[in-house]
């Protein structure tokens, strides 16, 4: 039987999603929420980019959508600008007896020892209440920082790092809000975005970091954090708008998890908005951009994971992969066990029943 499920937000990841549970049919679509009157009453098809109407119409109402009796929930809409207000969308949709995959906020890879035990106990009381569970992933932070890595290590003798590291040309990347609000991108160097103000990027990553060092058994002693913001060296435009002369155009950063006063685990990002930009700063392994995890010890591993889309760049690609990580796992999430499921809980997720003949 098909697994009935809602979609909630149908921005640049939601749209893939909701593509997925139309034309996947392992699951059966029952409603839509979006967060605009615009596109409110638009059939689910065309807020997929499809051609064939489902008769499921979009709604601003969340209780309506969670009325419509799914056993999933795919949460895409946006929370890094509105982290209380998607909170408290998890608790009453997990309350509401609802399991939930979602793709942020990104903290709820592995919350604990990243966000106050006060944020994540009412999603916990929730999951408890309605018996259900809840699975936050992607692929950066989740694929490209968890399961990969973890599993390259499974083949070591010894581990002394490691090392994730996105490193990205953000151009082709439409999303105003995440590039100028979030992460500064256009802004003047000494104006501090959202993303970089202290304590925010080891909340963000640290639960890649924390959920590395629980799967390789490491006690950290702490989460360090860092930054380098590098200048627009003249005007220039990208697909989210303006780049001003002088205004942040490129960002490199690291988490950084500390066990015996080394840096055992990684997480860093370089974020170029010009493939020109930074030449000193790592490179990526193609055009456009790829995710890196290097892993230091016997034997040390260095590998490139290098995204495509027929349909798209790289970013496009990275939507897509983000997107069918969660939806991908819903089989899982429904069948496991109520609370906060992470990588480390559940079976490994495969494309199965997704092959395509050419």
């Amino acid at each position: 039987m098909p697994i009935p499920v809602v979609q909630i937000g149908t921005g640049n990841v939601g749209a893939h999603a909701l593509r997925a549970l139309i034309t996947n049919p392992e699951f059966r679509l029952t409603g839509v929420w979006v967060s605009s009157d615009a596109k409110a009453g638009k059939d689910a098809a065309e807020l997929a980019g499809l051609d064939d109407p489902t008769g499921i119409h979009a709604s601003t109402d969340l209780g309506a959508v969670l009325a419509t009796s799914p056993q999933c929930a795919v949460y895409t809409a946006m929370a890094d600008n509105r982290l209380q207000e998607a909170l408290e969308d998890y608790r009453q949709i997990l309350a509401a007896g609802v399991n939930v995959v979602g793709s942020g906020p990104v903290f709820l890879q592995y919350p604990w020892q990243v966000i106050p035990d006060e944020l994540i106990k009412p999603l916990e009381d929730a999951a408890r209440e309605g018996n259900s569970s809840l699975y936050v992933n992607g692929i950066d932070p989740g694929f490209a920082n968890d399961l990969l890595p973890l599993a390259l290590t499974g083949t070591c003798q010894s581990i002394e790092q490691v090392r994730c590291m996105e490193i990205v040309d953000y151009a082709t990347y439409d999303s105003p809000v995440v590039m100028f609000d979030v992460m500064g991108f256009g802004k003047p160097i000494d104006e501090i975005p959202m993303l970089l103000q202290s304590g925010v990027l080891s909340m963000a990553w640290g639960s890649v970091v924390r959920q590395l060092a629980a799967g390789l058994g490491i006690s950290l002693d702490r989460v360090e954090e860092m930054y380098v913001r590098e200048p627009a060296p003249e005007d220039f435009d990208i697909a989210s708008g303006h780049i001003p002369k002088g205004s942040a155009a490129a960002l490199r950063f690291e988490v950084i998890g500390v066990a015996g006063g080394a840096p055992a685990v990684v997480l860093e990002h370089v974020t170029r908005l010009r493939e020109d930009l930074c030449p000193n700063w790592p490179q990526p392994a193609q055009p456009g951009g790829s995710y890196r995890i290097e892993i230091t010890g016997e034997p040390s591993y260095a590998v490139d994971v290098c995204l495509s889309s027929r349909n798209g760049d790289h970013n496009h690609a990275g939507l897509v992969a983000t997107a069918m990580r969660i939806v991908n796992a819903i089989p899982a999430v429904v069948a496991a066990a109520p609370g906060i499921r992470t990588t480390l809980d559940l079976p490994l997720v495969t494309g199965r029943g997704l092959y395509t003949p050419v």
